[in-house]
C-alpha cells in the first residue's frame, strides 16, 4: 500500500471517529445520562483514542498528558475532578440561589458545586458547548484511569508507595515546604510516567492563589475516583437535565439576547438606521475609534500599534479605563448580557464620533451622510453563532408591527487554526466547508488578501473548514483538508453557522437585503500541523495584537467608505 494511500486511510478513520463521537453524544443526550467509563461511554472513549487529537497529545500512551490536562482543566469548573456526578443543566435558576457560580478561566459558563459529589454545568450556548464538555470529560476520565492502572497493585485495591505519599501530601492541612513539595512531585511524576523536570515545569501553570498545590490535588482526585470505579464499581455519571433536553435547539437564549438588543436600539431611536454587525472581541473596535482621542496619541501607524499593544497588557487597566470612558462619553452603548448567551454587546453611533479625526483611511464626507450604527458582539461559540445571528436578523416585532432590520454588512473576525504559516498570521476565507456534512458555503468576501498584505503580517486566502470541535482534530485529517483539492488554509468553529444564518435571512426569509456585504477574516491562534504549536501549547500573547488591529482597521475603513 502506498504511503499516500495509508495517510488517506488514517484521515478517513479519523473522520469516521469524529462522526461516531457526535452521533453517540446525541444519543446519550437523548437518553438522559451515561457512565463515561462504563459500557455507555465506551464508544466515546474508543473513538477519542482512535482519533488521538493533537490537542490531547499523548492520550493513547501510558504516560499522562500534561498540556492537554491543563487545556481541559482551564475549560472545566474548579473542583470537577472531585465530583462523581456531573449534571448538565439549562439556566434553571441557580444564579438566584446560595450556590457560588464557578466560571472556568478559559470558558464563560456558569457552574455550581451542589455538594461534595455533584457539579452542575449550565449550558446556554447550544450543542457545541455540550460536545465541547463531553469531549473534555472523556479525555479527563481516560487520563484518570491511566493513573489507577499505575497505582493499583492487586484486585483488593492496594496501592503503590508513591500513591500513599501523594495522598499524604494532598490531605495534609499544613502548607507544604519546598522540600515537601519536591518530594510529592517526585512521587507524582512516577505515577504519571513523567520526569521530575516535566512536572516541575508544569506545576506553576496549574497553581492558583488559593490552590498552590493544585496539580497534586487534580492528580490525586482523578486517581482516587478512578480507583473507586475499578475496585468498588462506583461509576462516575454524567446526566442531562430534563429542562435542558426540552429547551435545546429552540434558540431560547438567542431570542432573548436579540430582543433585548433590539429594544435598546428602538428606545435610542437607532433601529431604522443602517447597521453594520461586527463579531469580534470587545476592545479592538472601541480602541480603534476612541484610543487616539482618549490617549492623545501621535497619528503615525507605529505609534498607534504600540498603543494597541500597551492596551492589551493585563496590568494596564487604568489605560483601558480611559478609552472606555471616552467611548461612553462619545455615545457608545454597552449592553451586558442577561440572556445566558454570555455575549456582551457594544453599539457605536457614528453620528457622535468625529470620523474624519480618526487615523483611518477614510474618504472625507463618506460616512456622515449614512450615519451608520456599528454593532459589535462578542465571540459566539460554535452553533451559537447561528442561533444569535439568526434571531438578530429577524424583524423587530412590537404589538403586531414588524420593522425590518436595516443590515448593511456582517463582519466576522475571529481566531482560527492555520494549516500553513504560523501564530499571528491572517486568513481570508473564500468559502466555509462544514465538517461532517455535505454543506459548503461559498460567498463573496469583501476583504481580500491585498487589503491586508505588506503590513508586517503574512496573509493567506482560500477555503476554511468549520469544524464540529477544535479538540477533535488530528494531523491526518487536517493534512487531508490541506493537501487535497479542498486546499483548506485553516479551521474554525463558527463561519458556516454565521453564513447559514445570513443566507437564510437574505435569500429565504428575505428579512434583510440580498446584497448585504459579508467580511470574514481570522488571525492564527495556532498551527495544529506543527508539533508544539496547538492551542494546548499556550496563548498568542502580544503576537495577536497586530493582526487583530489590522483586520479591525480594514473592516472599519470599508464600512466608512461604503
Amino acid at each position: 500500500m502506498s504511503k499516500k494511500h495509508q495517510g488517506r486511510t488514517r484521515a478517513q478513520e479519523s473522520s469516521s471517529a469524529i462522526e461516531r463521537m457526535y452521533i453517540t453524544m446525541r444519543h446519550l443526550f437523548n437518553r438522559g445520562f451515561y457512565k463515561p467509563m462504563g459500557v455507555s461511554g465506551e464508544t466515546l472513549r474508543e473513538a477519542l483514542l482512535l482519533l488521538r487529537p493533537e490537542i490531547y497529545g499523548s492520550i493513547a500512551e501510558e504516560k499522562a498528558e500534561l498540556n492537554g490536562l491543563l487545556y481541559v482543566i482551564d475549560r472545566l469548573p474548579r473542583g470537577i475532578e472531585e465530583c462523581r456526578f456531573i449534571n448538565l443543566t439549562s439556566d434553571e435558576g441557580y444564579g438566584n440561589s446560595h450556590f457560588e457560580a464557578i466560571i472556568p478561566p478559559k470558558r464563560r459558563r456558569n457552574c455550581y458545586r451542589i455538594d461534595e459529589e455533584q457539579m452542575n454545568i449550565e449550558i446556554t450556548r447550544g450543542r457545541s458547548e455540550i460536545y465541547d464538555i463531553l469531549t473534555h470529560l472523556t479525555f479527563l476520565f481516560i487520563e484518570s484511569h491511566k493513573i489507577s492502572k499505575r497505582v493499583i497493585i492487586n484486585e483488593n485495591g492496594d496501592t503503590i508507595r508513591d500513591w500513599v505519599k501523594l495522598e499524604k501530601a494532598v490531605l495534609s492541612t499544613k502548607k507544604l515546604t519546598q522540600k515537601e513539595r519536591e518530594i510529592a512531585i517526585t512521587h507524582t511524576a512516577n505515577i504519571l510516567g513523567r520526569t521530575f523536570e516535566e512536572l516541575t515545569h508544569a506545576y506553576p501553570l496549574f497553581a492558583t492563589k488559593s490552590q498552590p498545590e493544585r496539580l497534586l490535588q487534580i492528580v490525586y482526585w482523578l486517581g482516587k475516583l478512578a480507583i473507586e470505579e475499578v475496585v468498588n464499581h462506583t461509576r462516575r455519571t454524567v446526566t442531562f437535565s430534563p429542562v435542558l433536553r426540552e429547551r435545546l435547539g429552540h434558540h431560547i437564549h438567542g431570542e432573548i439576547w436579540a430582543n433585548n438588543i433590539k429594544e435598546v436600539l428602538k428606545n435610542k431611536s437607532l433601529l431604522e438606521r443602517p447597521i453594520h454587525i461586527i463579531s469580534a472581541n470587545l476592545h479592538s473596535v472601541m480602541n480603534t475609534l476612541h484610543a487616539p482621542k482618549a490617549l492623545q496619541t501621535a497619528k503615525s501607524k507605529k505609534d498607534v500599534f504600540q498603543i494597541y499593544e500597551a492596551l492589551s497588557q493585563s496590568n494596564n487597566e487604568p489605560l483601558r479605563g480611559k478609552v472606555n470612558q471616552e467611548a461612553l462619553k462619545s455615545g457608545m452603548i454597552y449592553i451586558k448580557d442577561t440572556s445566558g448567551t454570555n455575549i456582551d454587546v457594544q453599539i457605536f453611533d457614528t453620528e457622535k464620533i468625529n470620523i474624519e479625526a480618526l487615523d483611518l483611511k477614510i474618504e472625507k464626507g463618506n460616512s456622515k451622510s449614512e450615519k451608520p450604527i456599528i454593532f459589535v458582539m462578542d465571540y459566539a461559540f460554535g452553533e451559537q453563532a447561528f442561533e444569535t445571528i439568526d434571531e438578530f436578523l429577524k424583524p423587530y416585532e412590537n404589538n403586531g408591527d414588524k420593522t425590518l432590520m436595516n443590515i448593511k454588512s456582517v463582519s466576522i473576525m475571529g481566531k482560527a487554526g492555520i494549516l500553513e504559516g504560523g501564530k499571528g498570521d491572517i486568513m481570508i476565507p473564500s468559502a466555509h466547508i462544514f465538517e461532517g456534512t455535505a454543506d459548503n458555503y461559498p460567498f463573496t468576501n469583501e476583504l481580500s488578501k491585498k487589503d491586508l498584505e505588506g503590513q508586517g503580517v503574512d496573509v493567506y486566502e482560500g477555503a476554511m473548514v468549520t469544524v464540529l470541535g477544535t479538540s477533535l482534530q488530528n494531523k491526518e485529517i487536517l493534512k487531508f483538508f490541506h493537501d487535497s483539492t479542498w486546499d483548506v488554509i485553516g479551521l474554525e468553529m463558527e463561519g458556516a453557522h454565521y453564513q447559514k444564518a445570513i443566507q437564510s435571512a437574505a435569500r429565504i426569509r428575505k428579512s434583510i437585503t440580498p446584497d448585504v456585504k459579508v467580511r470574514y477574516a481570522y488571525y492564527a491562534s495556532d498551527n495544529p500541523l506543527e508539533t508544539g504549536s496547538t492551542l494546548a501549547s499556550g496563548g498568542l500573547g502580544t503576537s495577536g495584537v497586530r493582526p487583530t488591529y489590522l483586520i479591525t482597521r480594514t473592516i472599519l475603513e470599508q464600512i466608512f467608505n461604503s
